[in-house]
């Protein structure tokens, strides 16, 4: 705590600092070192970096605060070591995702070369226990979803489905011998996990109405129907498929490898949202997979449901990233576009925007934060991580629009990154629970009522 005490110290004294020349050296320094060097500094040592920093402020011009959307300070809530992974995170994002992520947004295909460099940063499976996973908190998590969609949301829905939804069905629903041979090949992305549950004609109806069926025969089961909108499906080495049991009439989920006869993936195209994300239409022909590939602990759609519950946290944390890197963008942008001769930052209307978007950002993050507190202590139900995914998901589409506002005909130009995050927002509003379906599972818990039928 003491160590977060004078890096808040520093950070108030830095707000007279050149924040234009500081942003362009924080682009070349080891931010994690920096703040570890901040931390071990005595008092007289930390008096002298006062005395410096003040310095330097009197003898130049008029300063301008940092672009940092955590207004609150949430991030002070973070140890040292959760600090460290976060701003490492940010690093590759700034460094390695950044530059190239417009280009293939535009192209629609995958950086499938920054995969090994992902898996350096050891976050996948973050929350997890054993199995070569860190076994950190939800809350890292969600600080780790945050930080990859505040740069790009297609590289978090990708993240997002094969280290929680993919990994979380074999972690939740997987026998011990399943959760050996796939976790920790999937924690290192040696191995890359699909989750395909969403259908052609059945959407948010999937519990009750899956059309894909599967019938056991012998030591085998024979999976039959089509999978939409499935994310990594085209590359992924095991795809997580759920169908219905024709004989029981309950949800069961496959381990299918790739390569298995029976199963296609075909790349969907012409989407207007998360282009990089290589979603697939999946379609299962007479498809056989042993009894030892079935999740021995997927009995019912309760059972997948466990998996959503755990995820949909994540999906309000994308929400909150997206948002965040929407305002961050348009604040900069704000600060260096001038009209009738000084910057738009200057004008009333636009710091009302700007300011609205802040309001947003903020109530987000005291949302999420809370989520993830719950799911650490065990006490996140299905209601909790509905309103979170409503809300933000919500509050995500204004944020970006009023980004896009802002900077004029310019916000709808690629190369200035916010007309991406205002595509990529849409589709966060309707993946993981639609903003319908997931306020009737609110109603219904503050109700006593079901209105789903």
């Amino acid at each position: 705590m003491e160590f977060f005490k004078k890096i808040k110290q520093i950070t108030h004294l830095m707000k007279q600092v050149d924040f234009a020349e500081l942003n362009e050296i924080s682009e070349k320094i080891d931010l994690p070192k920096i703040m570890k060097s901040v931390g071990e500094l005595d008092d007289t040592q930390l008096k002298g970096l006062t005395k410096l920093l003040t310095e330097k402020a009197k003898k130049g011009q008029r300063q301008l605060p940092p672009i940092d959307g955590d207004f609150y300070d949430y991030d002070l809530n973070l140890t040292q070591e959760q600090r460290e992974i976060q701003m490492k995170v940010r690093n590759f994002m700034e460094t390695e995702v950044e530059p190239i992520a417009n280009d293939y947004w535009k192209r629609a295909e995958f950086p499938m070369e920054i995969i090994p460099k992902l898996a350096e940063l050891n976050i996948t499976g973050v929350a997890y226990v054993g199995y070569g996973c860190p076994n950190l908190s939800f809350v890292m998590e969600g600080i780790i979803a945050e930080e990859i969609s505040r740069v790009d949301v297609s590289i978090s829905t990708f993240f997002g489905v094969h280290s929680g939804l993919a990994m979380g069905s074999i972690y939740l629903c997987g026998s011990e011998e399943q959760k050996q041979e796939w976790l920790p090949k999937m924690q290192k992305m040696e191995s890359i996990g699909a989750f395909a549950l969403t259908e052609p004609n059945v959407g948010s109806g999937v519990a009750g109405g899956m059309e894909t069926t599967c019938k056991k025969v012998g030591d085998e089961w024979i999976l039959n129907g089509q999978k939409k909108w499935i994310g990594n499906a085209t590359f992924a080495d095991v795809i997580i498929i759920w169908a219905r049991d024709v004989d029981s009439n309950q949800a069961k989920g496959f381990l299918v490898r790739k390569g298995n006869p029976g199963y296609k993936a075909e790349k969907i195209e012409d989407k207007m949202a998360l282009r990089t994300v290589q979603n697939a239409l999946i379609t299962i022909t007479d498809c056989k997979v042993l009894e030892s590939d079935r999740l021995q602990k997927a009995n019912s759609f309760r059972d997948t449901a466990k998996v959503l519950r755990m995820t949909r946290a994540g999906v309000a944390w994308q929400a909150l990233g997206c948002a965040r890197g929407a305002y961050e963008s348009a604040l900069k942008y704000t600060k260096k576009r001038e009209q009738f001769g000084k910057p738009i930052a200057k004008f009333q209307l636009i710091q009302n925007h700007l300011v609205e978007m802040l309001a947003n950002l903020t109530a987000m993050k005291a949302m999420v934060y809370r989520l993830s507190e719950l799911q650490d202590q065990g006490l996140l139900t299905d209601e909790h991580a509905s309103l979170a995914k409503v809300f933000c998901s919500m509050r995500t589409r204004d944020v970006v629009s009023r980004a896009r506002e802002v900077m004029g005909g310019n916000g709808i130009l690629l190369e200035y990154d916010v007309a991406r995050f205002v595509a990529d927002a849409e589709a966060i509003y309707s993946y993981e629970g639609t903003k319908e379906i997931n306020t009737l599972i609110v109603g219904r818990a503050i109700t006593g009522y079901s209105a789903f039928v």
